[in-house]
């Protein structure tokens, strides 16, 4: 069974991860996972004390060492429960009521690597851990799960606002139609207004494109709104999406590489830190 899978930590946008997974799963009408990870490389599962043989007398520190990393990494794994039963109590009061919660050991991306075949869609904060209201980073792992995870993806700012319409990256390249079936296939855009906005010069072959996709769309219920506009890619959709108030920015994986470079650590980062709408990488 395919799921909408929140990936659940102690930073600022956690809470808007459990609300735009709460939304998702309803639209979607798919179970929800809460999925939290403690890195091994800072909360071991196991200790390894092998290399200590011989030590004499400094070997009671190391045991003692090994004794304080042990204490650490139980409490870390208590504080992820706590943290996993908090989100649990915020996606139910937002109406969801199929709830699961997993927790692992383990390198993140791995970790929802296992669990590939039973995602439907990744929600994730785009601020980590060591962000602060004052000084927001994006999540230091954003790029290697967006690299190696084939699932769509949503990318969450730290404030929820209930999504009422989204805009789809369009470059009419046969993935992008791929990108295109995608959406209609997904029950989260079905009679919810969607643009398809192409960047570049205004010709009847991209009219043709555009118009191809808008059928299949509207097919599946999609109320689509069609655009070509000239211009920078990112600057040029941004300000498409502040015109139209557009709520979720959608893009391929297999186009407009720009975008992808946009997305995980370009010259344009800083615009990324002070996202406020969430992002959907299709893949």
């Amino acid at each position: 069974m395919s799921h909408v899978v929140a990936c659940i930590d102690g930073s600022l946008s956690s809470p808007a991860v459990c609300d735009y997974a709460a939304w998702a799963s309803q639209r979607m009408e798919a179970p929800l996972v809460l999925f939290h990870v403690l890195d091994d490389s800072r909360f071991p599962s196991e200790q390894d004390l092998t290399g200590n043989i011989g030590l004499g007398s400094r070997e009671h520190l190391m045991e003692e060492l090994a004794e304080l990393d042990e204490k650490r990494s139980k409490l870390a794994l208590e504080h992820g429960h706590h943290l996993l039963q908090n989100a649990e109590t915020r996606v139910r009061e937002r109406g969801v009521t199929d709830v699961r919660q997993r927790q692992r050991h383990g390198d993140l991306a791995e970790s929802l690597m296992a669990i590939e075949a039973d995602i439907q869609l990744l929600v994730m904060g785009l601020h980590g851990e060591s962000s602060s209201d004052r000084d927001a980073h994006i999540g230091s792992q954003l790029e290697t799960v967006i690299r190696s995870l084939r699932r769509a993806i949503m990318l969450v700012p730290d404030q929820y606002s209930e999504p009422r319409s989204a805009m789809l990256a369009f470059d009419g390249s046969s993935t992008a139609f791929k990108g295109v079936q995608l959406l209609a296939n997904s029950p989260v855009f079905r009679n919810f207004p969607l643009h398809l906005v192409m960047i570049g010069p205004d010709t009847a072959d991209k009219w043709d494109q555009l118009k191809q996709a808008e059928k299949t769309l509207t097919a599946s219920g999609c109320e689509v709104h069609l655009a070509i506009r000239a211009g920078d890619v990112e600057q040029t959709l941004h300000a498409y999406q502040e015109e139209h108030d557009i709520d979720l920015l959608v893009m391929g994986a297999y186009g407009h590489s720009r975008i992808r470079q946009f997305l995980v650590g370009s010259t344009t980062t800083n615009m990324l830190k002070t996202a406020l709408k969430p992002l959907v990488i299709l893949r």
